[in-house]
């Protein structure tokens, strides 16, 4: 369909891709605070338990109002079997993830973070050979070849030089370690999703659940963090940070973006998710003086074409295999 008839759509994705690039800069305000004369008043867990808080609220909040206007929901996965995949789904999705991005970004700038995780669908086609059976091909191996050189540029030429090179291997590595988890959490959503098939799970059912459960697994983390302690005190910039992270790059930008994939088909929408680095970039260098160089853009580039070399040859061996 032309994008004159979907403009608002079109629209509604750009804004999915500036609100998710800029929440790496907002995680590494509440990781590490905006400088050194403001440094972060919350831990990594405290922020991440907060942030899924708002999430959960919210994604029941609006069932409930459909229960009330006569829609059939299901507040909590239906059977033992969805109830043992959503666990895994919330410790990989919600617990690992959100525990490696909130102490990667303490470590790490906003910028770079944001360039290396468009590597995940990469993570994506490689954990689908050990946990579906898929083919890896020598292409796919080219695309992840490029990726991870380009992750490697990205790593060792960085421009923010003002964080110590070990300190930004180490929270890179940690944004790595959440790309894995996540990418692992989408292919046990696929595999869910096919086996409970007779009970229609949607995917929105399957985020709804495995955020409750990760919320509460996340619990623990908190209370390990402030017993003991004074109880923290968010700063006003803290907590717009948390509001907007749950509310706004959780909530509203998962149904935009659910939005767009329904009226202009998958592969347009994800298509957006190339700017998402983009704009983590410029809202760090805007907000956080980070810098910009040309490492980023070369590094950024080439994991670009690996991931698109290995999407495309996933494309060809799903559509020969039907």
């Amino acid at each position: 369909m032309p994008i004159k008839n979907n403009i608002g759509t079109h629209f509604l994705l750009l804004c999915v891709a500036i609100i998710w690039g800029s929440s790496w800069t907002a995680g590494r305000v509440l990781s590490n605070g905006i400088d050194s004369d403001t440094p972060a008043n919350l831990g990594p867990a405290t922020a991440a338990w907060l942030r899924y808080a708002i999430v959960v609220i919210m994604f029941y909040f609006w069932y409930l109002c459909k229960s009330m206007v006569g829609d059939n929901v299901r507040f909590l996965p239906p059977d033992q079997y969805t109830w043992r995949s959503m666990i895994v789904l919330g410790a990989l999705a919600v617990m690992i993830y959100q525990l490696f991005f909130m102490h990667g970004m303490k470590w790490t700038a906003a910028g770079d973070a944001s360039l290396i995780i468009p590597i995940n669908p990469v993570f994506t086609v490689l954990l689908a050979y050990p946990m579906l059976g898929q083919k890896i091909s020598k292409r796919i191996l080219f695309g992840l070849l490029f990726s991870i050189i380009g992750v490697i540029i990205i790593i060792g030429w960085s421009p923010n030089t003002e964080i110590p090179f070990d300190e930004r291997i180490l929270g890179d590595l940690m944004i790595i370690v959440a790309a894995l988890s996540f990418a692992a959490s989408s292919i046990i959503t696929k595999i869910t999703i096919q086996e409970k098939n007779e009970i229609n799970i949607t995917a929105t059912e399957i985020v709804i659940w495995y955020s409750f459960i990760g919320w509460l697994l996340l619990s623990p983390w908190m209370f390990y963090e402030i017993i003991g302690n004074p109880l923290p005190q968010p700063s006003k910039t803290e907590i717009l940070m948390i509001l907007y992270l749950g509310s706004f790059s959780t909530v509203l930008a998962y149904v935009w973006f659910a939005m767009g994939i329904e009226r202009i088909g998958p592969t347009s929408a994800s298509s957006y998710i190339f700017l998402v680095p983009v704009f983590g970039v410029l809202t760090g260098w805007a907000l956080l003086e980070e810098n910009i160089s040309m490492s980023m853009i070369i590094g950024f580039t080439m994991i670009v074409i690996g991931v698109r070399e290995v999407q495309k040859e996933d494309e060809r061996m799903n559509s020969h295999s039907n």
